[in-house]
């Protein structure tokens, strides 16, 4: 047991000493149980033998590219049509893959394979040139040749003597010195990646995560590397257990050399096969969803404000907290209940003492635009008569060992078994099941406990690794099956409610994910610790999981865990309010979430904060569809459209939302000023109105009752004015140049796809003029600001 897992342990006999010494003595031996199962399941360590590629013996050319003959192992390198590389080792091929949408893409077929200096060979297409060296280092550089990656001939460890364990391998990469490393997932100490080691593992923390905790719930083999030379997305799509490795470059190291940025990617086993993709951080993004799949588009509701609980307990206490917000005037969306609404924890049940009605809570609240959402856990209880587990037990769906039992673990409910969502079958009879969430009255739902967890009093809260799983039909174990273990399950999910409510689209989001998880829903934060680390933790996990693909996602305001302060939890309520999943949450033990809750002045704050998200709700609209088409997330780092600017690069306390506002969230206890790093351009304080020239700093006033927020010059924003029709703010331009925005409408809760109304703004004889594309006037009311 290394440290990290120790830690774990710790905090997982924490919690489950809280939750009571039945479950606790239960933890115990579902831990040993596990232990056992892999003793005996997993073939044993034994002799390795290591491997290198050798010499380039040859090559043969293939559309897109080619193979490339080492004396020991061969690779495949082919350029996609949109640029994006595939390099496989070892006669690794694009797919079977879960990361990838709707297969391989198409090939470039004016991609050439030619030899090169030296005995190596390049591939040469019109955006990118892949160079592949005697001894089997492959380089990325941009048309001109400009280095962006140089993976180094790769290494393998193979067993000798058995069958079936698998090559483990490593992989090192050099960068530009210059060069910023982002991404991997879900990072609480982000979004920029520190030298470290980054285990590719998703994993309940236990209690709850602060900065200094990894892994988290949702890990990617997906860097993104931004540098002077050109910006770059490098996945390996292999969803076995790894360690990522980041050193950052130097400029000028030792004797007035550059020291190159450098990665290893070290995994347990399975191919050795990535891709590359390069270009502008909104070029590598839009291919990167190209490849991966779209996002899914939340309905409109969902991107208003949700209050959730662990422990609302009662119909009573919904109808109360619900009255609570009406009677302030406070804007509220969805309310979301936890596993206390069911029966004894048992998924798809219902508590009938403490919710008589749900249809009819359901239908109250919707008629006052209020909408439920369900969580769903994986587990089964095992209770011969609960109809999910009768069902699954005569469909034969739930996973089971290597000698053929069935997987047993210990969950919120008590002894459970688990479906394998790796399994089309079982995929489909779980999608099924939303029929009963739909009856009782729930318009979406989040997935939670994962990863798979399966509480454990030491080791690793998970399935065994010699459990055995469906793979599509191919077989393997979990040690393959459990990264992408929650991105099959969200898969069935969406795939199912689908099925079941065809003209709406669903609404599901999903704590344990996988490269591509976009398709399906979003996600959130996890059990962030209750503290100002914590707040900023939620910047981070946001940020870096938009530069994987992930635009939907938000924390728990508040904290899960503790009672924040008026002032931390405003805080935290302003930052939420300009981020995509907006959502109060927190834990049985940890105290209320409502507003009114913290004073009169943390009520009033958040109630700016909530009416402010609710005039922008026509941009939020726009900034969803524009993820799912363009591949941008809503919230972006402030580099992204200067990532040649190296102060900005390393500026990780504000954000762009979408390309026209810049927030600077407060994350220091006692600040009522921040310095404010701006990109280049002009930008106004949209509270004051005052102008600022970029690049550069600012030091701005940030009060309790707001943060700084500013607008690009010549920004067209879409907002909600009186009664809800859309209004357009237009900040005005800098002299002598042009701005604009876009307008995606609201297209109600189907699955059309409205034009995109762009905009024009520019400053003539000191007046603003808006003009609409494809119209002889602007058809929405305007206000000129700035």
């Amino acid at each position: 047991m290394d440290a990290g897992d120790l830690v774990r342990s710790v905090k997982w006999m924490a919690s489950l000493r809280a939750a009571g010494s039945t479950q606790g003595l239960r933890s115990v031996r579902s831990a040993w149980r596990r232990r056992r199962a892999d003793s005996v399941g997993l073939p044993r360590q034994g002799t390795e033998r290591a491997r290198v590629p050798g010499v380039a013996l040859g090559a043969e050319p293939g559309p897109g590219g080619g193979v490339v003959r080492f004396a020991r192992s061969s690779l495949r390198v082919r350029v996609a049509e949109g640029g994006a590389v595939f390099c496989g080792w070892d006669g690794a091929e694009p797919e079977p893959s879960y990361a990838l949408a709707g297969g391989c893409p198409e090939v470039d077929e004016r991609a050439v394979l030619e030899p090169d200096t030296d005995g190596g060979w390049r591939v040469v297409s019109e955006r990118v040139l892949v160079a592949v060296s005697r001894h089997g280092a492959v380089e990325v550089r941009t048309p001109g040749g400009v280095m962006l990656r140089r993976d180094l001939p790769p290494r393998w460890w193979e067993p000798v003597g058995r069958a079936g364990g698998g090559a483990r391998w490593v992989q090192r990469s050099q960068v530009a010195a210059d060069a910023r490393f982002f991404g991997l997932g879900g990072r609480a100490a982000g979004p920029r990646l520190r030298d470290g080691v980054y285990r590719l593992w998703n994993t309940d923390p236990g209690g709850a995560f602060e900065p200094g905790d990894d892994p988290l719930y949702i890990t990617m083999p997906v860097q993104l590397v931004v540098a002077d030379a050109g910006t770059h997305l490098a996945f390996h799509d292999n969803s076995w257990d790894g360690h990522v490795t980041v050193w950052e470059g130097e400029e000028g190291a030792g004797s007035g050399h550059d020291r190159p940025g450098r990665c290893e990617v070290r995994m347990d086993g399975g191919p050795l096969r990535y891709w590359v993709l390069a270009g502008t951080p909104a070029r590598v993004l839009h291919g990167w969803a190209a490849l991966t799949g779209r996002a899914a588009l939340p309905p409109t509701w969902a991107l208003g404000h949700h209050h959730a609980r662990w422990g609302f307990g009662s119909e009573g206490e919904v109808r109360r907290v619900v009255a609570g917000y009406r009677e302030r005037g406070l804007p509220l969306s969805a309310v979301h209940l936890d596993i206390d609404h069911y029966r004894g924890h048992r998924v798809f049940t219902v508590d009938r003492e403490r919710f008589p009605d749900l249809p009819g809570l359901a239908a109250d609240l919707r008629r006052e635009g209020v909408r439920l959402v369900s969580i769903v856990d994986p587990a089964v209880k095992v209770e011969p008569g609960l109809a999910v587990y009768d069902a699954g037990d005569e469909e034969d769906v739930f996973v089971r060992d290597a000698r053929g039992r069935r997987v047993r673990g210990e969950v919120w409910p008590g002894e459970s078994v688990f479906p394998d969502f790796t399994d089309p079958k079982v995929r489909e009879w779980w999608g099924g099941l939303y029929a009963e969430r739909l009856v009782q009255g729930f318009s979406g739902v989040w997935h939670d406990m994962n990863e798979p967890v399966s509480f454990a009093a030491f080791g690793d809260p998970t399935l065994p690794r010699s459990a055995r799983h469906s793979l599509e039909g191919r077989g393997g174990d979990h040690r393959e099956a459990h990264n992408v273990y929650g991105l099959a399950m969200a898969r069935a999910g969406y795939e199912g409610l689908c099925a079941l409510r065809p003209d709406e689209r669903p609404f599901l989001f999903s704590r344990s994910g996988w490269a591509g998880m976009q398709r399906y829903g979003g996600t959130w934060s996890g059990d962030v610790a209750t503290g100002w680390p914590g707040l900023r933790a939620s910047l981070a996990l946001v940020l870096g999981l938009g530069l994987c693909g992930v635009p939907y996602s938000g924390p728990d305001i508040g904290g899960f865990t503790g009672s924040p302060s008026p002032e931390l939890y405003v805080r935290w309520f302003q930052l939420g309010s300009y981020l995509p999943l907006f959502r109060t949450h927190a834990a049985i033990s940890a105290g209320r979430r409502e507003p009114w809750e913290f004073g009169a002045q943390a009520l009033e704050c958040a109630g700016a904060a909530l009416r402010e998200r609710m005039r922008l709700l026509p941009y939020f609209v726009t900034l969803a569809h524009l993820a799912r088409r363009t591949g941008a997330p809503y919230v972006r780092p402030v580099w992204w459209r200067s990532p040649e600017d190296r102060a900005l690069r390393d500026c990780e306390d504000e954000f762009l939302l979408g390309d026209s506002l810049l927030v600077a969230p407060v994350l220091e206890r006692g600040a009522d000023q921040r310095a404010v790093r701006l990109p280049r351009g002009r930008w106004y304080d949209t509270a004051t109105g005052r102008a600022y020239e970029g690049p550069g700093q600012v030091l701005l006033d940030a009060p309790l009752s707001r943060v700084p927020v500013l607008a690009r010059a010549g920004s067209v924003i879409p907002v909600a004015g009186a009664g809800g029709a859309v209004e357009l703010d237009v900040w005005t331009p800098a002299p002598g140049r042009c701005g604009g925005g876009v307008l995606v409408p609201d297209a109600g809760p189907g699955w059309a796809s409205p034009e995109a109304v762009r905009f024009t703004t520019r400053l003539r004889g000191g007046a603003v003029t808006v003009e609409q594309e494809g119209a002889a006037e602007v058809r929405y009311p305007v206000r000129v600001r700035g």
